[in-house]
Formats: C-alpha cells, sequence, structure tokens
C-alpha cells in the first residue's frame, strides 16, 4: 500500500491490513476474502453486524471490531453536511448525495430541496418503512419544501433487495408528485431509486417524466 498506493488493493487485501494476522490454517488475504464472500461483497459487509462478523471463521471480537469501525467512519462519511452550495445539474448529481443510502436495511424516502438556481437548501429523511402511497402523504413530501421556499426537488428513495428497477408504486408515486408539484409550483425534477452499487433515474428512463 505504501509504494503503490491505496486505491491499488484489492477490497480482499485492504480488509486484511485491518485484520493484520490469519489463523493457524489460512492466511490473513485468505480469511479477509472469506469474510467478503460470507457477507457478500463489500455492500454486505457494509450491512453486517458485529454478530454476523463474529460468525466467520477466523474473525475475533477485536478484528471484527475494528472491521466494524471503519465501516461505521464510510457511513458517516458519506452522510457528511452537503457542501456549500452544490448544484443539481444531471441525475448524478444528485445520486451522488445519496449514495449511503444502497446500505440502508429498511426502504427510506429522502429529498433534496432545491433553490431556483438548483442549489442544495437541505435533503431530509421524510419516510422510513415499506414505500406504500396509501401511507406515504403527498402533503409530507412537499411540506418542507414549501417552508424553505424550494423551487425544486429531487425524490429518493432505496430498494433494500438491491434491485433499483422501478415497481407500480414508484411509477404511482411519481405520477401522483408530478402533479401535486404542478400545482403548487414546486417541480420535482427527477425520482431516484438506488440500490446495490446501482441506481436508476425514472426520469432517464422517460418513466412518468414527459417533458
Amino acid at each position: 500500500m505504501l509504494s503503490q498506493g491505496a486505491a491499488s488493493l484489492s477490497n480482499a487485501e485492504l480488509i486484511a491490513i485491518l485484520m493484520r494476522t490469519g489463523t493457524a490454517t489460512d492466511n490473513v488475504l485468505q480469511v479477509a476474502e472469506q469474510v467478503l464472500t460470507r457477507c457478500g461483497g463489500l455492500a454486505g459487509l457494509m450491512r453486517s453486524s458485529h454478530t454476523d462478523l463474529l460468525k466467520i471463521d477466523g474473525m475475533g471480537p477485536t478484528k471484527a471490531t475494528q472491521i466494524m469501525a471503519v465501516v461505521e467512519l464510510a457511513k458517516r462519511a458519506m452522510t457528511l453536511p452537503l457542501a456549500e452550495r452544490t448544484v443539481i445539474d444531471k441525475a448524478e448529481d444528485a445520486a451522488r448525495l445519496f449514495m449511503d443510502m444502497q446500505f440502508l436495511q429498511q426502504e427510506h424516502v429522502r429529498i433534496l430541496l432545491l433553490d431556483s438556481a438548483r442549489c442544495v437548501i437541505a435533503s431530509p429523511t421524510i419516510y422510513i418503512g415499506t414505500l406504500n402511497t396509501s401511507v406515504l402523504r403527498v402533503s409530507e413530501i412537499f411540506r418542507d419544501a414549501i417552508s424553505r421556499n424550494s423551487a425544486a426537488i429531487v425524490l429518493a428513495h432505496n430498494h433494500p433487495s438491491g434491485d433499483p428497477t422501478p415497481s407500480p408504486e414508484d411509477l404511482e408515486l411519481t405520477h401522483t408528485l408530478i402533479a401535486a408539484g404542478k400545482l403548487l409550483d414546486i417541480q420535482l425534477l427527477d425520482h431516484l431509486i438506488m440500490g446495490n452499487n446501482q441506481w436508476v433515474s425514472m426520469k432517464a428512463l422517460g418513466i412518468a417524466f414527459y417533458d
């Protein structure tokens, strides 16, 4: 790592550095590879608990704690306060601010509140639980946008299954919000669905957005 840089190492090699030692039968790199295999890759590791790690051969309390500390730091890094005057010009700009959602165990609904120049004002979480249009009220989604005088919003929610393919409920919600936004003069710019290491822009897919 010192000679080539951290970016040159594989996920298993980075984990091996954290663990430092292996077992009597497996070297530390082999144990690190087992961690990734058992957890289902890096995304799975981000969702794993201390108890999950302790079930892996060669993983003791100290090693599990070290890995969980790094995982927590990574999650916190993804949720650092938004950079001042962050501008949303395209779906990728918004997706970068929602990347931590891929590791959430439950469905979360968040919005980006944007001013008239499409600069981010805030990014509140407005709902946690199974996305259901009969439960998730339109007024809840637009409440913060109205109170903070937002000109536009970007909606995002995650699919804990990891597959970001839009569901019929996603389509129904998007149609409803577009119509409500026109009445409130607050434009819904996009609806993003976050999955495991992938995401979908419903506007880019041409779903529900026709302008």
